[in-house]
């Protein structure tokens, strides 16, 4: 290609971004005294201004864009509506430098021009977002995950610490961000699913924290209104995918080498638990719908904490056991710990086992055992808080997932 034909498409190039990007503001300029100042003939001469001032060099460009400031800055100081804003002003400012960046990047400078226009036909629905269905608590827990990713994260030390028992703060850290993730993405799931999936939603969005709590309150709910035993059925069942997602969360998270050793069991506990959960969600009908009452809070940092320190803490206590008691004592740990919490459980085995200290498939059959102790807590908190109806659904569903858990240690 020719340096004319190069300098012809971006000039085409700087022209397409200026109608494009003023089409849009055209259509909300308005008419009469309080009209914006800038329409489509104004982008894309803005934008084509820009691609010869750099064609042509010396200071041209700057002194194109010292103009679009000062007839910007004239506009918004003459603009008698009732809402002034800068939007257009700073519009015609990037169509500016669009068509300046056109000459050396066509390409990219079109790609931005259909980024800005599509975030400028966004203006209703962004506005009420941040106005109406953005809550304030949920606007401050989505600066709290920011902050903790991006602003404490990258501060800790990569390595392992005496402090913390051997364990690397960094991927301890990691892990509670990846829990205040999955509970805030399983919140906004509860909060878009609709009245049918509400129960089922909220049993999903409370496994991601403790799945024998979520069987514990399924069961109270369905005891106080019999009529939503399948509902709650369904929600409690479906807080064993979250229980084997964010096992598998933990295992990438503290131990990816061990992850070809436990893959096929989270494998096949998860699937056991989608179906058993489909074919419960399927039988709940529309009769049962109900609409579960969603909090203001889209995840709880103290429970991610409280995770972490509970699996430094197992850890630490499970390394001591198999150290020094052996590993019948190891594995008597995990399955008491799995009474409790399966995932600090089956975390502390692994991360003993990504750091070599016992075999995988020894790892392996401790998670198991968390898993399963962990299930028997389940069912007594499904008898106690639901009666023997609600527990032998439940119970039959988990017996389900736990055989599909346990299959490949035994066939494979």
């Amino acid at each position: 290609m020719t340096s004319t034909q190069s300098s012809l498409l971006s000039l085409c190039v700087a022209l397409g971004c200026g109608l494009l990007i003023g089409i849009e503001r055209e259509r909300r300029k308005g008419s009469g005294p309080t009209r914006s100042y800038a329409g489509v003939r104004s982008f894309a001469l803005a934008s084509m201004l820009g691609a010869l001032a750099q064609l042509l060099g010396g200071l041209l460009v700057i002194i194109g864009g010292v103009l679009i400031l000062a007839l910007s800055a004239i506009s918004h100081y003459r603009d008698r509506s009732n809402d002034p804003g800068i939007t257009t002003e700073l519009a015609l400012f990037l169509s500016f430098l669009l068509g300046v960046h056109a000459i050396a990047d066509p390409q990219l400078s079109a790609a931005a021009a259909v980024i800005i226009a599509f975030m400028l036909n966004l203006r209703i629905p962004l506005h009420h977002f941040a106005r109406v269905s953005l809550r304030t608590s949920e606007l401050r827990d989505a600066l709290i995950l920011a902050g903790a990713a991006l602003v404490v994260y990258p501060s800790l030390p990569d390595a392992a610490s005496d402090w913390l028992l051997g364990s690397n703060p960094r991927r301890l850290w990691g892990l509670v961000i990846l829990i205040m993730g999955l509970q805030a993405g399983a919140y906004i799931a509860l909060r878009s699913g609709g009245s049918r999936l509400g129960l089922a939603l909220s049993g999903f969005a409370s496994g991601f924290v403790s799945s024998t709590a979520t069987t514990a309150a399924m069961g109270t709910r369905c005891r106080s209104d019999p009529a939503l035993l399948r509902a709650c059925v369904s929600g409690t069942l479906l807080s064993n995918i979250a229980t084997f997602i964010l096992l598998l969360i933990v295992t990438m998270t503290i131990a990816p080498a061990v992850l070809p050793d436990v893959a096929a069991t989270l494998g096949c506990g998860f699937l056991a638990a989608g179906l058993v959960s489909g074919i419960s969600l399927l039988g709940q009908g529309r009769a049962t719908a109900a609409q579960a009452p969603v909090s203001g809070r889209a995840f709880s940092i103290k429970q991610a904490l409280a995770f972490a320190l509970i699996l430094t803490a197992a850890t630490g206590a499970v390394a001591y056991a198999n150290a020094y008691l052996g590993q019948a004592a190891a594995r008597m740990g995990a399955a008491i710990a799995g009474l409790l919490d399966v995932h600090a459980a089956s975390g502390s085995v692994l991360s003993l086992a990504g750091s070599g200290v016992i075999a995988p498939r020894e790892a392996l059959f401790a998670v198991l055992l968390a898993i399963s102790t962990n299930t028997l807590s389940k069912l007594v908190a499904a008898a106690l808080s639901g009666g023997a109806v609600f527990a032998t659904r439940v119970g039959l569903g988990l017996a389900v997932i736990l055989l599909a858990a346990w299959a490949p240690y035994w066939f494979l």
